[in-house]
């Protein structure tokens, strides 16, 4: 009994000791969110020798947003697609942030870059005021969207006009040497996850808001790499240089009753000069280069009747953009495409819309073909942010 007795209280008093040492826990800092968006919908396409209509897969992409303290976060985007028939998952971006302080903030892992603004801030679905990207922009597109390496970004505020910035280095692209694809030699490929030589990706961004209602921004950005060809590779020093300018205008203005919103901008990507191999059906090869230089560029108008007496009438936003691409002369995929795009989106809520588009591309060259194609395509989709 005494040995039972004398067990309990030491008992009761480790349990005293643990709980005044170790039991100081404070209410914790640490947030969590989920956050992301949704899209579907229904495409016709016709290019005159073809006609293509289908209801498109359902597409999801999560966003986690981990606050572990008032400086230090954490941000990640997933993606699901359904595609030809296959589910498609990739890693938009991964990124841990530190807020160093109201002016500068350093990020690494994945991230979205700044290269212009409508990667960066204007393509997910939702946003998009159209159902897909000007021309110039996602597969084969000179725009880069997204890299791995660091950056250190933030903002002023000037007394009235205000700066925001951002400067970062990445892994550098990859050109394409034509080995795999031929059809595609010189052209840059951006997602590259592990560097293959010693140049890195170096760029930044520059935007002014000059009025202090913060309606306007102008932007301006670069992206620079030394060597874009696989260590001790005759490409290993095929450098590449690309800049784009951007514009933003976003203001309610009395006189027509609503909110007019402005969106442009223009890409040029310059390619050091390199020397490919074609192959001839006849087995014989030939060298060929050519000037690694190509452009695009968008400008898009939509009008939103905010003031309107209808609550129906102030729920639509009438949608026009303007987009054109051109790839380099002499190359396999030498391109010039010109693409209007006209739409009316109903608001179903602040963040979820449904998008009836029509548009129409007119394209000489490309991957698929020599000649002129045209192309006409309707759209219906339904996108929406959680």
């Amino acid at each position: 009994m005494k040995k039972l007795l004398v067990f309990t209280t030491l008992l009761v008093l480790g349990s005293s000791i643990y709980g005044q040492t170790y039991n100081t826990f404070e209410p914790s800092k640490t947030q969590f969110m989920l956050r992301g968006y949704g899209h579907t919908g229904f495409e016709y396409m016709d290019s005159g020798d073809e006609t293509e209509s289908t209801f498109l897969g359902s597409a999801f992409a999560p966003i986690f947003l981990y606050k572990h303290s008032d400086r230090l976060m954490f941000e990640a985007e997933l993606e699901f697609v359904l595609e030809s028939n296959e589910l498609e998952i990739g890693l938009e971006y991964a990124d841990v942030m530190y807020v160093l302080n109201k002016n500068m903030t350093v990020r690494a892992g994945k991230f979205l870059l700044p290269f212009g603004t409508f990667m960066e801030r204007l393509h997910p679905a939702w946003i998009n005021r159209l159902p897909n990207a000007p021309l110039g922009y996602g597969h084969d597109g000179i725009a880069p969207s997204s890299g791995i390496g660091v950056e250190l970004r933030g903002a002023f505020d000037l007394g009235g006009p205000k700066l925001n910035y951002s400067v970062y280095s990445t892994n550098g692209p990859r050109i394409k040497d034509g080995s795999e694809e031929p059809e595609e030699a010189g052209i840059l490929q951006f997602a590259n996850y592990e560097d293959t030589n010693l140049a890195k990706a170096y760029g930044g961004r520059i935007g002014l808001l000059p009025f202090s209602d913060s309606s306007t921004e102008i932007g301006f950005s670069a992206y620079s790499t030394s060597g874009t060809g696989e260590e001790d590779s005759e490409f290993e020093d095929i450098g590449a240089f690309l800049y784009a300018l951007d514009f933003s205008l976003v203001k309610q203005i009395p006189g027509l009753s609503g909110i007019v919103d402005v969106k442009a901008q223009y890409n040029s990507s310059n390619v050091d000069t390199a020397t490919f191999i074609e192959m001839h059906e006849d087995g014989d090869e030939e060298e060929y280069s050519f000037d690694n230089q190509s452009n695009s560029f968008y400008a898009q108008l939509s009008y939103r009747p905010t003031m309107a007496n209808s609550d129906f009438v102030k729920k639509l936003e009438f949608v026009g953009r303007y987009s054109d691409f051109n790839a380099p002369e002499g190359a396999e995929w030498e391109e010039k495409s010109t693409q209007y795009a006209f739409g009316l989106n109903y608001w179903l809520s602040w963040r979820s819309v449904v998008k009836l588009s029509y548009q129409t591309t007119e394209t000489e060259g490309g991957h698929d073909g020599d000649g002129i194609t045209n192309t006409d395509g309707l759209f219906l989709h339904w996108a929406i942010g959680f």
